[in-house]
């Protein structure tokens, strides 16, 4: 089974219950059997399951039995389902026996109030995203459509197909960097007395389409796979700023550019990562971005699966141009999600850097996506979001509902006298105070 490993906590499903098409997708076939011969009978767990709608909602049964980050029997999982099955059909319903057989008994009683295929079909999906939903911790799983799913990956992989930076100067794909520089002057010139809020989001597009596409770098990624870029480095006094605005496949490849480009820069000493509003993206950033920095096989973090723990470690050799940054200070706050906050309590743990800002929001999922093979509409396909495993603190304790806590919380008064606690370098002090208060550097 194909997964991939996702890490996308802001993402949140929006299930339409009961009255309303859930408008999903799905495909391939699925058999919970084995065939002996081309005449045999196909023989399913449980006589239940002949029927494809109760073997569509058993599948997500045993998805969520095997894939979640839960022991199943934790989960209470028959329990689940009967009470979504009463949400769903709006009947009094009980469970033979409170294990599979009995879940899928129950199913194939709830199916029989079913006025249609199409009514069937319906409850099935209700039945599932109902259950999903209600997951602890609620609402991070559900039922994707093949579109739902491929937008769910665009949008780790940082691209919104929704956007044209081209067409938002007025200019076909691929145009130079001096077409783009000249359409950006004369939309800076309309908009250079903007004051209405209008025209001035309209100069901001604009401002923003222009920096990508004047930089070789930017421009080369967006041309080729539609990426914006996510790192954006500043130099303040002795100190390298970068502001990582999201994980996305490219960050780490920005993060590498950025240094290398700063190694010419005489005197720079120290570094501010600005994860702050940082939404997070693939988890598979974090052992090879820590990697950068200690060396590759070392331990990072642990996840949490089933009551046991997964240790993960680095997967990249050391950078030797970030030596040079003998202090670092991570900025945070309560938008600081999923990978991110799990990136700055990394560097926490092992006194890599210290954080300053406010609390992270505390979003520690992990979430992987599974293909459902039962097929109840051959011209749609579905998958589930399921959460895979949780993520860990410095401490130990779940990232989940917790979040990550700075070292100096920016929001406590005299803040800024505490800086020296932390950091020896003046640069990297004057740097934090004016940045942590104000919002990142682009």
């Amino acid at each position: 089974m194909h997964t991939v490993r996702l890490f996308i906590l802001r993402h949140q499903l929006v299930l339409i219950l009961v009255a309303t098409v859930i408008a999903l997708s799905s495909g391939g076939a699925y058999v919970w059997a084995q065939v002996k011969s081309a005449e045999s009978a196909i023989h399913y767990q449980t006589p239940e399951e002949a029927d494809v709608y109760v073997r569509f909602d058993m599948e997500v049964y045993d998805s969520i039995t095997s894939n979640y980050w839960m022991k199943p029997e934790d989960l209470k999982l028959p329990e689940l389902f009967r009470l979504s099955v009463e949400k769903v059909t709006a009947t009094t319903t009980v469970l033979v026996t409170p294990d599979r057989a009995g879940t899928a008994k129950m199913l194939e009683g709830a199916f029989r109030l079913a006025t249609s295929t199409e009514n069937k079909r319906q409850i099935a999906l209700n039945i599932g995203a109902v259950v999903l939903y209600n997951l602890p911790p609620a609402g991070r799983d559900g039922i994707l459509s093949k579109k739902e799913e491929v937008a769910l990956r665009e949008n780790v992989s940082n691209i919104d197909s929704s956007k044209d930076l081209y067409q938002n100067l007025g200019l076909e794909k691929g145009a130079t960097s001096a077409e783009v520089t000249a359409a950006y002057k004369k939309k800076a010139a309309i908009f250079a007395n903007a004051t209405s809020t209008e025209d001035k989001a309209a100069l901001a597009v604009a401002t923003y389409a222009q920096s990508v596409l004047t930089n070789n770098n930017s421009k080369a990624l967006y041309d080729s796979a539609g990426i914006e870029p996510t790192v954006f480095p500043h130099t303040l006094g002795s100190t390298l700023y970068l502001h990582i605005n999201k994980i996305s496949p490219t960050t780490l490849r920005e993060f590498g550019l950025a240094v290398d480009a700063a190694s010419t820069t005489p005197g720079l000493s120290s570094m501010v990562l600005d994860l702050r509003g940082n939404i997070g993206g693939s988890l598979d950033f974090l052992p090879a971005f820590f990697g950068l920095f200690v060396g590759a096989n070392q331990y990072t973090f642990d996840l949490f699966h089933q009551g046991e723990y997964q240790v993960e470690r680095t997967t990249q050799e050391k950078f030797p141009l970030v030596s040079r940054y003998s202090e670092i200070a991570i900025l945070t706050d309560a938008m600081t999600q999923s990978t991110a906050e799990l990136t700055a309590a990394t560097f926490k743990k092992f006194n890599r850097a210290h954080v300053v800002g406010g609390t992270t929001r505390g979003w520690g999922t992990v979430e992987n996506t599974y293909p459902l093979k039962t097929v109840i509409d051959p011209t749609t396909s579905y998958s589930l979001l399921l959460v895979n495993s949780i993520t860990l603190r410095e401490d130990n304790q779940p990232v989940e509902g917790r979040g990550v806590d700075p070292d100096v919380d920016t929001s406590k008064s005299g803040w800024e006298n505490k800086l020296s606690n932390y950091f020896d370098s003046t640069s990297l002090i004057n740097a934090i105070r004016k940045t942590a208060t104000k919002p990142p550097l682009k």
